[in-house]
């Protein structure tokens, strides 16, 4: 394969290029770039390093955790970096983009045509700043690159619908000025999928330091619950509610808006962390979190919709209403799926030490019916349904894909669950292997997101450890790779005097929200009991791994005590701001969110009662 460096004029640079002779495990051929600046005057200079593939029809773009395919279906209204042939930078379209390296949660850039592809891959960072990636369709040719430094283009995306002007560093070369640069050429097979090899290897090239969690696992819980229980909690009625400021002066100055007088039946609050503050009650034999999990399930299934599925969200000053859509009247599929998937398990739960919950096992039975009874010839369960009668208003994505997890699980109480859940992991088995998941969230439409692959990954081991087939646990496995190119493999440098540079935060093992919501977050928490035991089904250690890296990494930042980090005890922020989007990289949102303790608490449960793993 050839490679172009660009950006340097040869005739006051001298460029020597250096190919490893041995291959690396993942196939791919090391360069190392070498300029020498030789003019007498300083100046300013890029360097820019590319590599290039027929590509006819358009390619299968990836960036792991950045961009995926045309990365926007051209419907969705959210606008954040799509590719097209036509470009409409006020739209965020174009078919070339190059992005800064922090962005990427590993920073590579993947290319698939029919013949095969191509990736390309560098270090977040080196002596000439930031790096960046990126690539280009253009006239029957799809092209890789690296920058040193950065540059970003068309425009740069700050996380609203205003497209910003490209954002860059430069860089000023001194006479005699020397630099070397590394890039990892990878030729890849035209299985999209081939991805997985290269992302554990640079996994491992960069996972050398040590983590860094400032508490163990049961100390997590304990916080995580004293947070989600005296932060969150409220009794009349019982909710979570799914904010909560870290300033409380503030919060008062603003008439308690910074705690959010909501709460979502699943995803951002609800019975996930219900469920799991009431097992960590029932551990450590404390009453007060007992009886405040169970009375917040208790108000949730003591108000379905007219149609017997959950409501979307509880409001202050609404009452039970739908969920985040300007549909009148929709619910989302994968918040009810996941409000249902996790009642089940609490169920169970609650059974195994004798106790019995009529309501919360019917309101299980009476959400699963309304998916069967929603679910088409094709397995296709819906993305959005009707409150007010269960009709399918969308079936468009893969947010009905929780489902099938919840009617796996659920096959305990009613038999006739099972088919329709493999009916529907047989529909969403395309999503999966197209590498294109998407829908799960209520709040990007229909981006590609994490939480898709987390979704996946539940629904697919659900079925696996319910059937016992192969062919459910490698749709498992598929998922846990794509979800996995979410992953942060390498820590980000922060400037130190940035508040998450001050204490350190290791981004090793936090997922990247979305193309979309770029920032890290915690939810990948959700599935680590499926994670684990992904890893002993195949015998493949690396799930585990990441999977630890994953509680690790969130067992950072969670307040120890009041004050910490600007923060009360048992607090956990939503987003760090890894690059720049919405904030400036380094900072951390001051809000403490349900979900985000409620997730870790959920880890935390599910890593203490899994035997013999080194958390």
């Amino acid at each position: 394969m050839d490679l172009t460096v660009t950006g340097l004029d040869p005739g006051v640079f001298d460029v020597e290029l250096d190919r490893s002779a041995d291959p690396t495990p993942a196939g791919g051929v090391t360069v190392t770039v070498t300029a020498t600046y030789r003019g007498t005057e300083p100046a300013e200079a890029r360097l820019r390093v590319s590599a290039s593939l027929p590509a006819e029809d358009d390619p299968y773009w990836m960036i792991p955790g950045l961009f995926y395919g045309e990365n926007r279906p051209e419907g969705n209204d959210r606008l954040y970096p799509r590719y097209a042939r036509e470009a409409d930078t006020e739209r965020f379209v174009s078919p070339a983009w190059s992005f800064r390296a922090d962005r990427a949660a590993t920073p590579a850039v993947f290319a698939w045509t029919g013949e095969g592809g191509l990736a390309l891959a560098v270090d977040e960072d080196g002596s000439l700043g930031l790096t960046g990636i990126g690539f280009a369709w253009e006239a029957g040719t799809a092209t890789l690159h690296a920058e040193f430094p950065y540059r970003e283009a068309p425009v740069s995306y700050y996380g609203d619908k205003v497209p910003l002007p490209p954002m860059a560093q430069t860089h000023l070369w001194q006479p005699g000025e020397r630099h070397t640069v590394e890039v990892c050429v990878y030729p890849l097979p035209a299985d999209r999928h081939a991805y997985a090899p290269v992302l554990r290897e640079r996994h491992a090239r960069t996972a050398t330091e040590p983590l860094r969690p400032w508490v163990g696992v049961s100390e997590a819980a304990d916080l995580a619950a004293h947070g989600l229980h005296r932060w969150h909690y409220r009794p009349d009625p019982a909710v979570l509610l799914e904010t909560a400021a870290f300033d409380r002066e503030f919060n008062g100055n603003v008439r308690g808006l910074g705690d959010r007088e909501a709460m979502h039946v699943a995803w951002v609050s609800g019975i996930p962390y219900a469920h799991a503050l009431l097992a960590h009650g029932r551990r450590r034999a404390l009453p007060e979190e007992v009886a405040a999990g169970a009375a917040v399930i208790d108000h949730i299934c003591a108000n379905l919709a007219p149609s017997g599925t959950f409501w979307g969200q509880w409001s202050g000053s609404r009452g039970w209403v739908g969920s985040w859509t300007p549909v009148p009247g929709g619910l989302h599929a994968r918040t009810l799926a996941e409000a249902t998937l996790f009642l089940h398990r609490a169920v169970v739960a609650e059974q195994t030490l004798g106790v019995s919950h009529d309501s919360w096992e019917r309101a299980v039975r009476s959400n699963l019916d309304v998916a069967v009874k929603s679910q088409n010839a094709d397995g296709n369960l819906g993305s959005m349904l009707h409150a007010a009668d269960g009709q399918v208003l969308s079936r468009e994505g893969a947010a009905g894909l929780t489902w099938v997890a919840a009617l796996a699980e659920a096959s305990d109480l009613d038999p006739a669950y099972l088919p329709a859940a493999i009916s529907g992991g047989e529909h969403y088995a395309h999503f999966v292997d197209e590498e294109f998941l998407h829908g799960a969230p209520e709040d990007v439409d229909l981006a590609p997101t994490s939480e898709d692959g987390y979704a996946a990954i539940l629904a697919y081991m659900a079925l696996w450890r319910v059937t016992g087939e192969a062919r459910w646990r490698d749709l498992a496995r598929r998922a846990a790779d794509w979800m996995l190119t979410f992953r942060y493999t390498y820590d980000v440098r922060f400037d130190p005097h940035t508040l998450l540079g001050a204490y350190g935060f290791r981004s090793r093992g936090a997922d990247q929200a979305s193309p979309s919501n770029q920032h890290l977050h915690a939810y990948g928490l959700i599935c680590l009991p499926e994670m684990a035991e992904l890893a002993e089904a195949t015998g493949d250690p690396y799930y585990l791994e990441r999977t630890r890296e994953n509680l690790a990494c969130f067992r950072q930042f969670i307040a120890r005590e009041d004050g910490d980090f600007n923060a009360y005890k048992g607090m956990a922020s939503e987003r760090y701001y890894q690059t720049e989007c919405f904030q400036a990289k380094g900072m951390l949102l001051t809000l403490s969110h349900a979900w985000s303790v409620g997730v870790l608490l959920l880890g935390c449960e599910a890593a203490l009662n899994l035997p013999g793993a080194d958390w």
